[in-house]
């Protein structure tokens, strides 16, 4: 059974910096693409950032020069670090795993987290 849990939201202000984790089990870990989205309140999940398992990036125009996906395959974890933060970036951020195409779309992972919730205040 395929867990992901992400950890690392909370309050900050305009231009500050949080990063978040997200810790994988009972998932193959380096194979096909992961990734963070996020979803606002009353609008739809959207990409934010996604990484093949060979390294490769992407990232949504919104957040580019200013998020940065990793993964630290010995630990099994996925990381977000988010620097210079909006208020227009306050929204839960999600996990996912499972997908096989190179591409920021919600439906083409197959696992998710939880979620955490990120507010930024301005």
């Amino acid at each position: 059974q395929v867990q992901l849990v992400e950890s690392g939201g909370g309050s900050v202000q305009s231009g500050g910096s949080l990063r978040l984790s997200c810790v994988a089990s009972g998932y193959r870990y380096g194979s096909n693409c992961m990734g963070w989205f996020r979803q606002a309140p009353g609008k739809e999940r959207e990409g934010v950032a996604i990484i093949d398992s060979r390294g490769p990036t992407a990232y949504a125009d919104s957040v580019k020069g200013r998020f940065t996906i990793s993964q630290d395959n010995a630990k099994n974890t996925l990381y977000l670090q988010m620097n210079s933060l909006k208020p227009e970036d306050t929204a839960i951020y999600y996990c996912a795993a499972g997908s096989t195409q190179f591409t920021i779309r919600p439906k083409d992972f197959a696992y998710w987290g939880q979620g955490t919730q990120v507010t930024v205040s301005s």
